[in-house]
């Protein structure tokens, strides 16, 4: 945590469409004191104000071992790594947690944000904390396009999370 400073969410300037789409971010939930966290690599969300908040929107699939962790806590975090990290990105988003430990196979170092709210990577450039605000399951039936159901072949349905953005650190 000594190499990030903490930074207010109005201070961001980046595109977020590039954030998710060509960056990546490691989603992370749970509690580092007693190793119960799970990361996995994410390409959709988004970022913006709702309800008068800053808020990031991610969405996890039941069949994902985050899953039971974003569910059980209260807390995820949001990481973006430099481009050197893409195959640890990589890694992190086609092996699962229920496997072994992908996280030092991809050779990251987790650690606690204060208060163990959640956790964070050294490697990481931005970290944004979110505290879940809202969720709510994906129904197949309010998909107004139905181009979007090829994305379900097997019936797996998104959970949408919204958190509210907390706190921002950056390197």
């Amino acid at each position: 945590m000594k190499s990030f400073n903490e930074v207010d969410v109005k201070s961001l300037n980046f595109n977020v469409f590039s954030l998710f789409d060509d960056r990546w971010l490691l989603l992370t939930a749970g509690q580092f004191s007693n190793k119960a966290f799970n990361t996995m690599t994410i390409s959709w969300g988004s970022m913006g104000i709702m309800w008068n908040r800053p808020f990031a929107q991610v969405v996890v699939r039941p069949t994902r071992f985050t899953f039971q962790f974003m569910n059980r806590f209260d807390y995820f975090t949001l990481c973006a790594f430099p481009e050197a990290y893409r195959p640890a990105l990589s890694l992190l988003g086609t092996k699962s947690g229920r496997d072994g430990d992908k996280i030092a196979e991809a050779g990251l170092t987790p650690f606690p944000l204060p208060e163990e709210k959640s956790v964070a990577f050294e490697e990481a450039d931005l970290v944004v904390v979110c505290k879940k605000i809202y969720q709510d399951d994906f129904h197949p039936e309010n998909f107004l396009d139905p181009a979007i159901e090829d994305n379900y072949a097997q019936n797996d349905y998104h959970r949408i999370y919204f958190g509210e953005v907390v706190r921002v650190f950056k390197k």
